[in-house]
């Protein structure tokens, strides 16, 4: 297992940059000194930089945005360079702008303005309040104290959005040329009680127990049904109860990037946060450091994937 090495991070912010690394970019990268993995981990929702005027402009206070995060999954997931793959995290938050939403799904009555005629109106998720730019917060509370502007919106799609999404392009592109192949693993939380899901499609083994990982795949069509059985084979041997796509079968990332039959495969996870993490106070819970320590075989075992399995058939 290789290390990681700054130098990496440092080049592929040269190369986003233009070679002028005083930008910060909206995203970290934690990188092998070299992949030896046809994988790549990205944590979308994992964010907490959070701009002084988008806290002014909410009716919350930061702990009450911090609810949306998948709190501290770039932590849970931060040994992917050990195993040779590269790690991308967003440093911006998801209750400013979901990376793991289409660039332009948003709900006009947030807007004072008129949106542009390409804007996606009409989703799921939008009807949830929980677009592109966010309405609520993931419990369901409201946001903002009065109206955004569409060139709000704009901003922090073009400031943050593109440039993460550009990120995962490059390392999605750069794994697949190299090893003929490449899976994703897109890394997410979900909440254990009421404020989420947590009805009967989240129960595994004896019935009453919370799942503690849901692994998407769009019900097979973004990965491959082996490259699943993989991690829920490995999930399973270190003791975590298992279920396949109900209720998260996979969001704008899975169904967007997940094209198996072009050598590109990617697959959701969502990991129960009373695993690890106090999700009314968002403070990490005691549980974490087993946690990362029994994830430790499905890394091993997305690490020694047999590049074959992810090629084109």
């Amino acid at each position: 297992m290789t290390a990681p090495d700054d130098s990496a991070q440092r080049a592929f912010a040269a190369a986003e940059t233009n070679g002028d690394l005083s930008p910060v970019p909206p995203w970290r990268l934690l990188a092998p000194r070299e992949q030896t993995a046809p994988v790549v981990l990205a944590s979308p929702h994992s964010g907490r930089d959070y701009p002084p005027e988008f806290i002014a402009a909410s009716r919350l206070n930061v702990v009450g945005l911090r609810r949306s995060e998948d709190a501290f999954m770039d932590e849970i997931f931060a040994a992917a360079p050990g195993y040779g793959a590269p790690l991308l995290c967003a440093r911006f938050p998801r209750a400013y702008v979901d990376a793991n939403r289409e660039a332009f799904e948003l709900d006009p009555a947030m807007f004072a303005d008129p949106l542009p005629d390409y804007v996606n109106t009409r989703s799921p998720r939008i009807a949830a309040g929980l677009g592109t730019i966010a309405r609520v917060v993931t419990d369901g509370e409201d946001i903002y104290h009065g109206s955004l502007r569409f060139e709000d919106a704009l901003g922090r799609i073009e400031a943050l959005y593109r440039p993460y999404h550009k990120a995962l392009q490059g390392l999605l592109q750069a794994t697949q040329e190299r090893f003929g192949g490449c899976l994703l693993v897109d890394c997410h939380s979900m909440p254990s009680g009421p404020s989420g899901p947590s009805g009967p499609e989240l129960r595994a083994g004896d019935g009453n127990k919370p799942a503690d990982m849901v692994l998407g795949d769009c019900f097979g069509t973004s990965a491959a049904p082996a490259v699943t059985d993989i991690a829920q084979s490995a999930l399973e041997a270190s003791g975590f109860t298992v279920v396949r796509n109900k209720p998260y079968a996979g969001g704008f990332t899975t169904r967007h990037y997940g094209r198996p039959r072009e050598g590109l495969h990617v697959l959701q996870v969502e990991i129960n946060r009373a695993l690890y993490m106090d999700e009314k106070l968002v403070r990490r819970g005691a549980g974490l450091p087993a946690l990362k320590r029994r994830l430790d075989p499905l890394m091993r075992a997305l690490a020694d994937i047999d590049p074959a399995i992810l090629q084109v058939p």
